[in-house]
Protein backbone atom coordinates (compact mmCIF):
# COMPACT_ATOMS: atom_id res chain seq x y z
CA UNK A 1 0.00 0.00 0.00
CA UNK A 2 1.16 3.54 -0.80
CA UNK A 3 1.55 6.13 1.95
CA UNK A 4 -1.70 7.84 0.89
CA UNK A 5 -4.50 5.89 -0.79
CA UNK A 6 -7.84 7.41 -1.81
CA UNK A 7 -10.15 4.73 -3.16
CA UNK A 8 -13.47 5.29 -4.97
CA UNK A 9 -14.29 8.37 -2.92
CA UNK A 10 -17.46 10.38 -3.39
CA UNK A 11 -18.20 13.56 -1.48
CA UNK A 12 -21.50 15.37 -2.02
CA UNK A 13 -22.43 18.26 0.27
CA UNK A 14 -25.95 18.83 1.60
CA UNK A 15 -26.48 21.64 -0.92
CA UNK A 16 -26.02 19.12 -3.73
CA UNK A 17 -22.50 20.20 -4.75
CA UNK A 18 -20.28 17.26 -5.71
CA UNK A 19 -16.81 17.97 -4.33
CA UNK A 20 -15.29 14.62 -5.31
CA UNK A 21 -16.60 12.07 -7.77
CA UNK A 22 -15.13 8.56 -7.78
CA UNK A 23 -11.75 9.86 -6.60
CA UNK A 24 -8.81 7.44 -6.82
CA UNK A 25 -5.32 8.52 -5.89
CA UNK A 26 -2.05 7.06 -4.58
CA UNK A 27 0.88 9.06 -3.18
CA UNK A 28 4.22 7.62 -2.10
CA UNK A 29 5.96 8.46 1.15
CA UNK A 30 8.19 11.52 0.74
CA UNK A 31 6.52 12.78 -2.45
CA UNK A 32 5.86 16.48 -3.11
CA UNK A 33 2.53 16.78 -4.91
CA UNK A 34 0.63 19.78 -6.24
CA UNK A 35 -3.19 19.65 -6.40
CA UNK A 36 -4.46 22.19 -8.93
CA UNK A 37 -7.77 23.19 -10.45
CA UNK A 38 -10.28 26.06 -10.62
CA UNK A 39 -11.99 27.50 -7.55
CA UNK A 40 -14.53 25.07 -6.02
CA UNK A 41 -13.11 22.16 -8.02
CA UNK A 42 -12.65 19.95 -4.94
CA UNK A 43 -9.02 20.66 -3.99
CA UNK A 44 -9.66 21.73 -0.41
CA UNK A 45 -12.15 18.92 0.16
CA UNK A 46 -9.56 16.38 -0.92
CA UNK A 47 -7.01 17.87 1.49
CA UNK A 48 -9.51 17.95 4.37
CA UNK A 49 -10.18 14.24 3.88
CA UNK A 50 -6.52 13.52 4.60
CA UNK A 51 -6.74 14.94 8.12
CA UNK A 52 -10.38 13.97 8.68
CA UNK A 53 -11.86 17.45 8.61
CA UNK A 54 -14.25 15.96 6.04
CA UNK A 55 -15.38 12.39 5.43
CA UNK A 56 -16.47 11.01 2.05
CA UNK A 57 -20.02 9.78 1.61
CA UNK A 58 -18.52 6.67 0.07
CA UNK A 59 -15.02 5.27 -0.33
CA UNK A 60 -11.83 4.85 1.68
CA UNK A 61 -8.97 7.15 2.64
CA UNK A 62 -5.73 5.69 4.00
CA UNK A 63 -2.88 7.76 5.46
CA UNK A 64 0.17 5.84 6.62
CA UNK A 65 -1.84 2.63 6.67
CA UNK A 66 -4.65 4.14 8.80
CA UNK A 67 -8.17 4.02 7.40
CA UNK A 68 -9.05 7.64 8.16
CA UNK A 69 -12.72 7.22 7.26
CA UNK A 70 -13.31 4.50 9.85
CA UNK A 71 -11.26 6.21 12.55
CA UNK A 72 -13.34 6.87 15.64
CA UNK A 73 -13.83 10.55 16.45
CA UNK A 74 -12.08 10.03 19.78
CA UNK A 75 -8.94 8.87 17.92
CA UNK A 76 -8.74 11.61 15.28
CA UNK A 77 -6.40 13.70 17.44
CA UNK A 78 -3.79 10.94 17.25
CA UNK A 79 -3.88 11.08 13.45
CA UNK A 80 -3.52 14.87 13.45
CA UNK A 81 -0.44 14.67 15.66
CA UNK A 82 1.27 13.09 12.65
CA UNK A 83 0.05 15.72 10.18
CA UNK A 84 1.12 19.35 9.81
CA UNK A 85 -1.32 21.81 8.21
CA UNK A 86 -0.41 25.13 6.57
CA UNK A 87 -3.28 27.49 5.71
CA UNK A 88 -3.51 30.47 3.35
CA UNK A 89 -4.69 32.83 6.10
CA UNK A 90 -2.00 31.81 8.65
CA UNK A 91 -4.40 31.19 11.59
CA UNK A 92 -1.88 32.45 14.15
CA UNK A 93 -3.03 33.38 17.64
CA UNK A 94 -2.48 37.17 17.76
CA UNK A 95 -1.87 37.46 21.50
CA UNK A 96 0.83 34.78 21.52
CA UNK A 97 4.47 35.25 20.54
CA UNK A 98 6.06 33.35 17.66
CA UNK A 99 7.51 30.88 20.16
CA UNK A 100 4.15 30.40 21.88
CA UNK A 101 2.31 29.90 18.58
CA UNK A 102 4.71 27.18 17.50
CA UNK A 103 4.77 25.59 20.95
CA UNK A 104 0.98 25.52 21.29
CA UNK A 105 0.33 22.12 19.63
CA UNK A 106 3.11 20.47 21.64
CA UNK A 107 1.64 21.82 24.87
CA UNK A 108 -1.70 20.23 24.00
CA UNK A 109 0.15 16.92 23.55
CA UNK A 110 1.49 17.20 27.10
CA UNK A 111 5.20 17.30 26.23
CA UNK A 112 7.54 18.47 28.96
CA UNK A 113 8.98 21.98 28.77
CA UNK A 114 12.54 21.04 27.81
CA UNK A 115 11.34 18.95 24.85
CA UNK A 116 8.99 21.71 23.73
CA UNK A 117 11.78 24.28 23.78
CA UNK A 118 14.14 22.04 21.80
CA UNK A 119 11.52 21.22 19.16
CA UNK A 120 10.26 24.80 18.80
CA UNK A 121 13.73 26.31 18.35
CA UNK A 122 14.65 23.60 15.85
CA UNK A 123 11.48 24.27 13.84
CA UNK A 124 12.06 28.05 13.87
CA UNK A 125 15.63 27.53 12.74
CA UNK A 126 14.44 25.40 9.82
CA UNK A 127 12.23 28.24 8.59
CA UNK A 128 14.81 30.97 9.27
CA UNK A 129 13.00 32.69 12.15
CA UNK A 130 14.93 31.69 15.25
CA UNK A 131 15.74 35.35 15.99
CA UNK A 132 12.04 36.30 15.91
CA UNK A 133 10.82 33.95 18.61
CA UNK A 134 9.80 36.79 20.93
CA UNK A 135 7.89 38.73 18.25
CA UNK A 136 4.10 38.86 17.91
CA UNK A 137 2.29 38.11 14.62
CA UNK A 138 1.41 41.76 13.97
CA UNK A 139 5.12 42.63 14.06
CA UNK A 140 5.89 40.25 11.20
CA UNK A 141 5.53 40.49 7.43
CA UNK A 142 3.13 38.17 5.61
CA UNK A 143 5.99 35.93 4.55
CA UNK A 144 7.30 35.73 8.09
CA UNK A 145 3.85 34.88 9.42
CA UNK A 146 3.61 32.05 6.91
CA UNK A 147 7.02 30.79 8.03
CA UNK A 148 5.69 30.69 11.59
CA UNK A 149 2.75 28.61 10.31
CA UNK A 150 5.17 26.22 8.64
CA UNK A 151 7.24 25.99 11.83
CA UNK A 152 4.07 25.17 13.77
CA UNK A 153 3.19 22.51 11.18
CA UNK A 154 6.61 20.81 11.37
CA UNK A 155 7.32 21.19 15.09
CA UNK A 156 6.37 17.55 15.66
CA UNK A 157 8.25 16.40 12.51
CA UNK A 158 5.05 15.05 10.91
CA UNK A 159 4.82 12.27 8.35
CA UNK A 160 2.50 14.42 6.21
CA UNK A 161 2.28 18.17 5.58
CA UNK A 162 -0.94 19.46 4.00
CA UNK A 163 -0.74 22.96 2.48
CA UNK A 164 -3.89 24.76 1.34
CA UNK A 165 -2.90 27.72 -0.88
CA UNK A 166 0.08 28.66 1.36
CA UNK A 167 1.29 31.37 -1.05
CA UNK A 168 -2.16 32.72 -1.93
CA UNK A 169 -1.72 36.00 0.00
CA UNK A 170 1.95 36.55 -0.80
CA UNK A 171 3.88 38.39 -3.52
CA UNK A 172 5.94 36.36 -6.04
CA UNK A 173 9.32 36.85 -4.35
CA UNK A 174 7.97 35.90 -0.92
CA UNK A 175 6.12 32.95 -2.46
CA UNK A 176 9.42 31.67 -3.87
CA UNK A 177 11.01 31.93 -0.43
CA UNK A 178 8.16 29.99 1.15
CA UNK A 179 8.44 27.27 -1.48
CA UNK A 180 12.19 27.01 -0.87
CA UNK A 181 11.43 26.45 2.82
CA UNK A 182 8.91 23.71 1.99
CA UNK A 183 11.29 22.03 -0.45
CA UNK A 184 14.04 21.96 2.17
CA UNK A 185 11.65 20.45 4.71
CA UNK A 186 10.56 17.83 2.17
CA UNK A 187 14.23 16.91 1.71
CA UNK A 188 15.34 17.08 5.35
CA UNK A 189 12.36 15.53 7.13
CA UNK A 190 11.29 13.22 4.28
CA UNK A 191 7.74 14.38 5.01
CA UNK A 192 5.16 13.89 2.28
CA UNK A 193 3.83 17.27 1.13
CA UNK A 194 0.46 17.68 -0.59
CA UNK A 195 -0.20 21.27 -1.65
CA UNK A 196 -3.26 22.85 -3.26
CA UNK A 197 -2.39 25.96 -5.26
CA UNK A 198 -3.43 28.36 -8.01
CA UNK A 199 0.14 29.61 -8.47
CA UNK A 200 1.09 28.73 -12.04
CA UNK A 201 4.62 30.10 -11.74
CA UNK A 202 5.48 27.91 -8.77
CA UNK A 203 4.00 24.76 -10.31
CA UNK A 204 5.74 25.30 -13.65
CA UNK A 205 9.08 26.20 -12.06
CA UNK A 206 9.31 23.25 -9.68
CA UNK A 207 8.11 20.52 -12.07
CA UNK A 208 6.82 18.24 -9.34
CA UNK A 209 3.94 15.79 -9.61
CA UNK A 210 0.78 17.66 -10.60
CA UNK A 211 -2.75 16.33 -10.02
CA UNK A 212 -5.53 18.32 -11.71
CA UNK A 213 -9.13 18.39 -10.47
CA UNK A 214 -12.18 19.80 -12.25
CA UNK A 215 -15.76 19.54 -10.94
CA UNK A 216 -14.65 16.98 -8.36
CA UNK A 217 -13.05 14.73 -10.96
CA UNK A 218 -9.31 14.01 -11.21
CA UNK A 219 -8.69 14.80 -14.87
CA UNK A 220 -4.91 14.52 -14.99
CA UNK A 221 -1.97 13.16 -12.99
CA UNK A 222 1.55 13.80 -14.28
CA UNK A 223 4.86 13.11 -12.56
CA UNK A 224 6.48 16.32 -13.83
CA UNK A 225 3.46 18.36 -14.76
CA UNK A 226 2.83 21.97 -15.67
CA UNK A 227 -0.08 24.16 -14.68
CA UNK A 228 -1.18 25.39 -18.12
CA UNK A 229 -1.04 22.01 -19.79
CA UNK A 230 -2.93 20.26 -17.01
CA UNK A 231 -5.66 22.77 -16.13
CA UNK A 232 -6.24 25.48 -18.72
CA UNK A 233 -6.36 23.09 -21.64
CA UNK A 234 -8.91 20.87 -19.89
CA UNK A 235 -11.07 23.80 -18.80
CA UNK A 236 -11.17 25.19 -22.32
CA UNK A 237 -12.02 21.86 -23.95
Amino acid sequence: MEFIEIKNCYKVYKNGVTALADGNLSIEKGEFVFIIGPTASGKSTLLKMLYREEKPNKGEVYVGGINVVKLRNSRVYKLRRKIGIVFQDFKLLPKLTVYENVAYPLETYGLKGSDIKKNVLKALERVGLKDKYRSYPHELSGGEQQRVCIARAIVNEPMLIVCDEPTGNLDPDTSKEIMDVLLNINTELKSTIVMATHDKEIVNRLKKRVISIKDGIIISDKKKGKYENEVDKNIES
